[in-house]
């Protein structure tokens, strides 16, 4: 009897484990095996920076034209956004006669925000260290700081700190003084969202991390309201105030 014989009797066997499974035909398993090995195989453009990439275009297979060129979109993008890290990430200190080539005459497609300060103004210190973590977070945009007297003479320290913020040569935001800053008490989100809020950079907050004091501000000042319209109701019908 041929154990590998297609019988019903030989299933039933193999079912109650007196006979082995039935062996696969070589070329099943050789078929399977080389399909497992190609899954597994690491194409060699994924190993190719941009230059490999133009050199070896040639030697591709019509097949993966596509994900070659997906791959090289891939690695561009990649090589970009190192550029822009290696260009920027930073809050530098530039000084006035500097202020036309580093921000008003910066590329078109760079937003540039520049602090104008002064160091005896803990405000100014906060700002910049707030800054500071913002170039890093967004090494797209451009940070720069500079001393308010080296571009601005005579600038009055009430309208400390000044953020100004430039896109194609033109201011497109500016913070002037503590409160639109956002207070002594400003936290860096918030000046994140600010600074979102004028197209300069793309947060990932999902609302004004003020939002709640904010709305706070207003319930309180809408009670204040209402208070003073019952007591003006009150002295005009002649009632006694509560």
């Amino acid at each position: 009897m041929d154990p590998n014989e297609d019988t019903e009797w030989n299933d039933v066997l193999r079912d109650f484990g007196i006979l082995p499974p039935k062996e696969k035909p070589k070329d099943e398993i050789e078929e399977m095996v080389l399909r497992l090995q190609k899954e597994a195989e690491v194409k060699p453009y994924e190993r190719m920076n941009l230059k490999e990439l133009k050199e070896a275009e040639d030697d591709f297979d019509e097949a993966d034209v596509k994900a070659v060129e997906m791959y090289r979109q891939q690695r561009l993008q990649e090589w970009k956004r190192l550029q822009w890290r290696q260009k920027y990430g930073e809050l530098r200190e530039i000084c006035g006669e500097q202020y036309v080539k580093e921000v008003t005459n910066a590329p078109e497609d760079v937003w540039v925000i520049i602090h104008l300060y002064r160091s005896s103004i803990p405000m100014c210190l906060l700002v910049n260290q707030h800054l500071g973590l913002l170039a890093k977070k967004f090494p797209e945009a451009k940070f720069v700081k500079a001393i308010v007297n080296s571009c601005i003479q005579n600038y009055h320290d009430r309208c400390l700190p000044a953020i100004f913020v430039y896109k194609t040569g033109q201011i497109k935001g500016r913070f002037i003084g503590v409160a639109e800053c956002g207070g002594i008490n400003l936290k860096v989100e918030e000046l994140e969202w600010k600074l979102a809020e004028v197209g300069a950079i793309e947060t990932d907050l999902e609302e004004n991390p003020k939002k709640d004091i904010m709305d706070m501000m207003t319930f309180s000042i809408q009670n204040l309201s209402a208070h003073k319209d019952t007591n003006t109701k009150s002295s005009d019908t002649g009632l006694p105030e509560k």
